[in-house]
């Protein structure tokens, strides 16, 4: 994707970091020559000497430290760039053309970056690993052409070829860095025959591999140098999950191999789910793997890939070192939240947590003290903007950008790197940017949640239906443990049908022991219409016996409500004197009904039939609730 650049901050990497170690400087760079339209691509030296940006009209190369401008290549439609490891060559690559008289369209050229002529020129139609991979010492190049691993001698560009390897079925080749370089080969699975990755040493490319590993499950691949070259990691996947666990494919395994052939192994991952992330540390020794279902799991292990230390499981899928390997930052981006754990490599104690949300990119900076985290276009078009903590936690730099595409810090040799202090350093003080964004910044106000209302009632008073007082009987829990509402339409209320919209008038006080006596009269008449002897009614509106065992839940007064024959009405109790239950009365109910579904369980199982793990726990808690009964007074 094309990256746009301004004035504002075409250098914010490089001048964010003039000083090494010491309190960073977000000044601009006066002396930078900013593109006059919109650039595709800018792209930094390893060393961190050069700087080079693209525009529709060709290629600008720049002098880092002092923005000065070396080169400009008249190179129309380059669509990306790439610098060796010293900055001595760059490679710029364009879509492939087709031309009338049938000749190749040589879109990958080479060239001197501080002459600007073009060395050498191929032909490369896919932008995926277009790039020449070079030896650190740019001693040698190598890049893959079909199944043919084609040896460059960069010193003499003009001979051509000086080696070449073919491997059948080759996919990828990468190489290693080092001073002993090695390029590991990929072979995908086809036609029933499984992957290999081989490696070869690229002093004797004509030889037998040093290294073979057969695997299946392997259309593609992602193969991971450590900084010594002398391991690597390769995690295989295929494109399709046959389980359908999975839209994005079927993870296959996680492979350490070493480049002598000494050892080679499959770490071991004892959570199901993909790989999320893994990453050496910088001291080629240990290594850590995110993986598994959310929430994804952390482990750090050595070189012989056995466990050293468990994070636990959280809602992660990024994982990176600081340069000099002292701090270890586990973070959860794209879909998830942005928030990043810092640990403290020695101590394996979390050192801070940042809220990074809407990140895109997360990157160290070269001193390993600060984290810079980007929110790019066009994963996300609003917020785009960059922000740099310290390692502690605190924010102390945020610059909005209406679009950002790229961003990164400028790196420094390696062996100019400075050692991570003994002890955490203390955070500098935040910039003027920080300090303004906190001023700026309004808290968002919080809205008491209420209940839904349909939009043609928005707006409007409510009608006494769908109010609820918090202090009124509807706010009481009914027995299944929800709260009851405003009774529903249709509903009776203080022994009235209640229509929601009426006007609503206080009931006449009516004695209760008439009201009993008329309903038990109608009861015994019901029933001796139907022939039936049982359930015979009391007199003086005593209740009536022999009815079926039913739940008794709450009406919106917090009355109980007894439904019989389709209708509803109030069970009368002794008296007359109170028609609710009270809470003893209430718990034992509820209790009771746990214990008869309980053993309602307890008969499906003896039948053979298979419970869920909630119907499992349920049984469980039947001590539980026959020592709460027996607490009450009621033996059950």
């Amino acid at each position: 994707m094309a990256s746009q650049l301004s004035q504002q901050y075409a250098f914010r990497a490089q001048k964010s970091f003039g000083l090494v170690g010491g309190t960073p400087n977000y000044d601009p760079i006066e002396t930078f020559q900013a593109p006059e339209v919109p650039a595709r691509t800018y792209q930094y030296s390893a060393d961190g000497r050069l700087f080079a940006y693209a525009i529709p009209t060709g290629v600008r190369i720049f002098q880092a430290e002092s923005a000065q401008l070396i080169q400009e290549l008249t190179l129309p439609n380059i669509v990306d760039i790439s610098f060796s490891p010293r900055g001595t060559y760059l490679s710029t690559w364009e879509r492939p053309q087709k031309f009338e008289d049938g000749t190749q369209h040589k879109n990958l050229r080479v060239f001197s970056a501080s002459t600007g002529e073009e060395l050498i020129a191929f032909s490369q139609k896919s932008q995926e690993g277009w790039e020449l991979q070079y030896t650190i010492s740019e001693s040698h190049a190598v890049r893959l052409v079909g199944q043919e691993i084609q040896v460059f001698k960069p010193a003499e560009w003009s001979k051509g070829i000086v080696d070449k390897l073919k491997v059948e079925g080759a996919t990828s080749v990468t190489l290693s860095p080092g001073l002993n370089p090695s390029v590991a080969v990929f072979v995908a699975e086809k036609k029933g025959q499984p992957a290999s990755v081989k490696i070869y040493s690229l002093a004797s490319l004509g030889g037998l591999p040093t290294c073979q590993k057969t695997f299946f499950k392997a259309q593609s691949s992602q193969i991971k140098w450590n900084t010594l070259g002398t391991q690597v990691l390769v995690l295989t996947q295929t494109d399709v999950d046959q389980a359908n666990k999975s839209y994005y494919g079927e993870t296959g395994g996680l492979y350490l191999l070493s480049a002598a052939g000494n050892f080679d192994c499959r770490v071991t991952l004892d959570k199901d789910g993909p790989v999320h992330d893994l990453a050496w540390s910088p001291n080629s020794k240990e290594f850590g793997v995110v993986y598994g279902f959310m929430p994804a799991k952390t482990m750090l292990f050595d070189q012989r890939a056995r466990s050293l230390h468990d994070f636990g499981t959280a809602f992660c899928n990024f994982l990176s070192f600081n340069p000099q390997g002292r701090l270890i930052a586990l973070a959860g981006f794209g879909n998830l939240a942005g928030k990043v754990d810092i640990f403290d490599r020695r101590t394996l104690t979390k050192v801070t947590t940042i809220d990074a949300s809407n990140t895109s990119h997360c990157e160290w900076s070269p001193d390993g003290r600060f984290l810079l985290t980007a929110t790019l276009s066009p994963r996300l078009r609003v917020d785009n903007g960059i922000k740099i903590w310290h390692c502690t936690g605190p924010l102390v730099h945020i610059q909005h950008i209406e679009e950002l595409y790229q961003t990164s810090w400028r790196p420094i040799p390696v062996d100019a790197a400075p050692p991570f202090p003994q002890n955490i350093p203390p955070s500098p003080p935040p910039a003027a940017s920080v300090l303004q964004h906190v001023a700026v910044a309004k808290p968002t106000p919080t809205r008491p949640a209420g209940a839904y209302r349909p939009p043609g009632a928005r707006g409007l008073e409510a009608s006494s239906v769908y109010k609820r007082e918090d202090d009124s009987p509807s706010g009481q829990s009914t027995p299944n443990g929800r709260y009851s509402r405003s009774p529903a339409p249709g509903r009776f209320q203080n022994g009235r049908r209640h229509v929601p919209g009426a006007p609503t008038s206080p009931s006449p006080v009516r004695q209760a022991g008439a009201d009993q006596e008329k309903r038990g009269r109608k009861r015994k008449s019901a029933k001796d219409k139907e022939g039936k002897k049982d359930g015979a009614a009391k007199k003086d509106g005593a209740e009536v016996s022999a009815l079926p065992s039913i739940d008794i839940p709450a009406n919106g007064n917090g009355e109980a409500e007894l439904a019989v024959n389709g209708a509803t009405s109030v069970p009368p109790t002794p008296g007359g004197a109170d028609l609710g239950l009270d809470p003893i009365a209430k718990k034992v109910r509820n209790l009771s009904k746990k214990l008869k579904a309980i053993d309602e369980l307890k008969e499906k199982q003896k039948k053979g039939e298979r419970l869920e793990a909630t119907q499992l726990k349920k049984i469980d808690t039947e001590a539980e609730i026959r020592k709460e009964l027996s607490g009450l007074g009621i033996t059950p």
